[in-house]
């Protein structure tokens, strides 16, 4: 099943929905053209690790420091392991 679109003077197209959709694809992500034998292919080309930095900040946390991680990660690796034997149940 095939999806149109059409060129315009600029040489824009528009993505079906439905292909974006498949590939994931938001505003501002950067995708590659790749052409063989009169195809193109289309791939959604991975975010960099800087786009990326500081996805996960939540400024209302407040960071552990070394020790306050050392004292909690006995407890918190018990937890995981249970949460995971809960999750076979």
């Amino acid at each position: 099943m095939g999806h149109e679109s059409t060129v315009t003077s600029k040489g824009q197209t528009t993505i079906p929905v439905e292909i974006r959709d498949r590939l994931g694809l938001q505003a501002g992500d950067r995708i590659l053209y790749t052409e063989a034998t009169g195809k193109v292919v289309i791939e959604r080309l991975p975010r960099s690790a800087l786009e990326l930095a500081g996805i996960f900040h939540d400024p209302a946390r407040v960071p552990l420091t070394l020790e306050e991680m050392k004292a909690e990660w006995p407890q918190a690796a018990i937890d995981r392991y249970e949460q995971a034997v809960d999750d076979r149940d």
